[in-house]
């Protein structure tokens, strides 16, 4: 190690003591509306952009600040200071009176409220959702559920529609399939849906290898600051895991998982069939190259189904299942891909 690097190194060691190398400020933002599992914000100088709305829709279990992790490594961050009206909602914390919850609360409710405000609070304009994992499954089955809503393009970054072109689970099946699919029913039922800690530590099992291997990679990038702080944030963002609400993660159970009813198009939600090709709107769909929880082939089937939308496009973008949304390379590849997106939309 040189010099050079080795003062890097010390210093580092020392902003690490002294609190921490990540900035982890939020993007300053106002609170616009509010309800049941709903928060929605406008972010910084939102209101004096010009141009269509943007929504950011994260998905259940995971923290809102998906979307902002840290300064310097935020897609927040990164539309706001490209002078794009944007907003976030926050589904805040899920608790156990939350537990009969169904995906028709978030599809019928949450998000169609949300869009509707966004395009009120920026004069009746059409809203672009960009939305990540299970944010982009639940952003399609509202936009496919009708409604009449104001949405203009959807963006889906890591949203899995084929659950059994995950290999992660791929070994569990033949054990769900012998109980009856009932292997998990006791479990989310007696603690009224997944706890946080238990989403957490399943999204942790699917970097294991990453985990074990984390400080001999710290050590050797002790001089690289940003790598440091993106660990940082990246900790930050799991220990702030939300828990799931028990119907919903029960349906997610049995029809993404076991059924595996999206791979088809269409969802049944106790016989009302929502069907992906109902979708009109411009749609871009963005798989990670080293995605485990959501690899390509489980991402890339949306695209034959969206046969109804006005245009469909397909791209990768390095990074997993996190790092593809706000990875240090999705600067320049998820962000880039949304950029261009949203310009030829307006």
């Amino acid at each position: 190690m040189s010099p050079v690097s080795m003062a890097a190194a010390a210093a580092n060691v020392v902003g690490k003591l002294q609190g921490g190398l990540a900035d982890l400020r939020p993007v300053p933002r106002t609170l616009i509306d509010q309800g049941p599992n709903r928060s929605l914000y406008r972010l910084a100088s939102a209101g004096e952009a010009e141009g269509p709305p943007v929504l950011l829709v994260p998905p259940l279990a995971a923290p809102a600040l998906c979307f902002d992790l840290r300064r310097g490594c935020s897609l927040a961050e990164h539309l706001v200071e490209g002078g794009r009206r944007t907003y976030l909602v926050d589904y805040g914390n899920v608790a156990f009176s939350d537990r009969r919850l169904g995906i028709e609360h978030w599809i019928d409710e949450v998000l169609p409220r949300a869009i509707r405000k966004v395009s009120e609070d920026s004069g009746g304009q059409g809203v672009h959702i960009v939305a990540w994992c299970l944010g982009g499954l639940f952003s399609l089955l509202t936009a496919a559920s009708g409604g009449d809503l104001p949405i203009e393009s959807i963006v889906t970054v890591a949203s899995p529609v084929d659950f059994t072109a995950i290999p992660l689970i791929a070994p569990f099946r033949p054990l769900v399939e012998a109980t009856g699919g009932h292997l998990l029913t006791p479990f989310y039922r007696m603690f009224g849906g997944a706890p946080s800690y238990v989403v957490g530590r399943v999204f942790w099992a699917t970097g294991i290898n990453k985990e074990i291997t984390k400080p001999l990679a710290i050590l050797r990038n002790l001089d690289d600051r940003d790598y440091l702080a993106q660990i940082e944030a990246v900790d930050h963002f799991m220990d702030n895991m939300i828990a799931y609400p028990g119907r919903t993660f029960g349906q997610i159970y049995h029809r993404f998982f076991r059924a595996n009813d999206l791979a088809d198009g269409s969802l049944d939600l106790n016989g009302r069939i929502i069907a992906l090709a109902h979708i009109k709107v411009p749609t871009l769909i963005i798989a990670g190259e080293n995605d485990t929880i959501a690899p390509r082939p489980a991402v890339e089937r949306l695209a034959g189904l969206l046969t109804g939308a006005a245009s469909v496009r397909f791209e990768t973008a390095p990074g997993g299942h996190l790092g593809v949304l706000t990875g240090r390379r999705a600067r320049g590849t998820t962000w880039h891909h949304i950029d261009n997106f949203l310009d030829e939309m307006a």
